[in-house]
């Protein structure tokens, strides 16, 4: 079993050259169908990272996917949006583009002025959440890679004002390890995810979130908690729509191309299994891509058979990380979310979880 620690910040800053940033509007007055609740949250790469992507649900809202399948002939991306306001939403790429444009950041075409930034995309549907025709815009993208830095908030921000998990609120987290051993020794894996399922996020017979547990709860700062909060939150009506979806991005630092970062964007869809179920229903719109930006040098193992990728152990120990930083990346979400648009969150239906064990 590959050994982990949670890394610097736990968070996907830890991985170095990434930067991110949120942009949303938020009304105090917002309620379910009034007000703005919506925004979008940008993972910035200006110089370029390899990327990949892997689309579990049945309803995906995406943008420049195809590029990152391992077979087309673009290697590197530049942002990746993650965004609510459904299939609107990705107007949002727009601003993001606009702002790597005016920095020269992007594929050069010829002049040294002529750039074409990729940067992929998906989506949330969290229209029903305040007013229906307040959504991200080419200005939420542009203003969230202006605000991008290595400061990452989690909860009810950019992407995650109007998530909505169940009948919980949903939001944005965050979470990432540092491998401890083997070939992979001193890698950061980390993960930026936006939940927003239609799935249950807690277990009905502890209050507990999936990706928590009673043998993980204590690392967590979490117990179970009381009966009559449990009783009320089982009650709680489930989400009045069948679209959803929950998105995000995991990173690493390892040196992986684009087959591998497709491996990792598959393995981080366990953990999202894990912290979510059901998952990758047909009208979620699950999507995880995966970075990696290859600013740690690591000697490629010896005795890897010629059949396989000289990579291959350190894939194998960052495709495990991955699912786990995944899996706890939605339980921050979880946690760390503040209701919005009269949306319970979590802390707010089992304010005794937080509480000290008083046995």
């Amino acid at each position: 079993m590959t050994a982990t620690v949670p890394g610097r910040t736990d968070s996907l800053v830890d991985v170095a050259g990434l930067r991110v940033g949120h942009h949303h509007e938020l009304d105090e007055d917002a309620t379910l169908g009034s007000g703005a609740a919506t925004g979008c949250t940008v993972v910035l790469a200006p110089h370029g990272v390899t990327g990949a992507v892997d689309v579990r649900g049945g309803g995906p809202g995406t943008r420049e996917t195809d590029l990152l399948d391992p077979s087309h002939s673009v290697r590197k991306v530049h942002a990746i949006l993650l965004t609510g306001g459904s299939a609107y939403g990705l107007g949002a790429a727009d601003g993001v583009m606009r702002w790597l444009e005016e920095r020269g950041h992007g594929i050069p075409m010829g002049a040294p002025d002529q750039v074409v930034p990729i940067v992929p995309g998906a989506v949330i549907y969290d229209l029903p959440v305040g007013d229906w025709g307040r959504r991200p815009t080419a200005e939420f993208g542009y203003r969230a890679a202006d605000s991008a830095s290595s400061q990452l908030r989690s909860g009810s921000v950019g992407a995650g004002v109007g998530a909505r998990a169940g009948a919980l609120k949903g939001g944005i987290g965050t979470a990432s390890v540092v491998i401890e051993d083997g070939p992979a020794r001193g890698v950061t894996v980390a993960a930026l995810m936006v939940a927003n399922p239609t799935g249950s996020v807690f277990d009905p017979s502890t209050g507990l979130p999936w990706g928590v547990g009673d043998a993980k709860a204590s690392s967590f700062g979490l117990r179970r908690p009381e009966r009559g909060e449990l009783a009320a939150a089982n009650e709680l009506a489930a989400k009045s729509t069948v679209l959803n979806t929950t998105i995000g991005v995991i990173a690493t630092d390892a040196p992986l191309n684009k087959s591998s970062c497709r491996r990792v964007a598959v393995a981080g869809h366990d953990g999202l299994a894990h912290a979510i179920r059901p998952a990758h229903t047909p009208l979620d719109g699950d999507t995880i891509f995966a970075l990696a930006t290859g600013t740690r040098d690591i000697e490629a193992p010896a005795g890897v058979p010629d059949a396989f990728a000289p990579d291959l152990p350190v894939l194998t120990a960052v495709t495990t990380a991955a699912s786990s930083v995944v899996e706890r990346a939605i339980v921050d979400a979880i946690l760390s979310a503040t209701s919005v648009a009269g949306i319970p969150s979590y802390r707010d239906l089992f304010p005794s979880a937080f509480e000290p064990d008083r046995s």
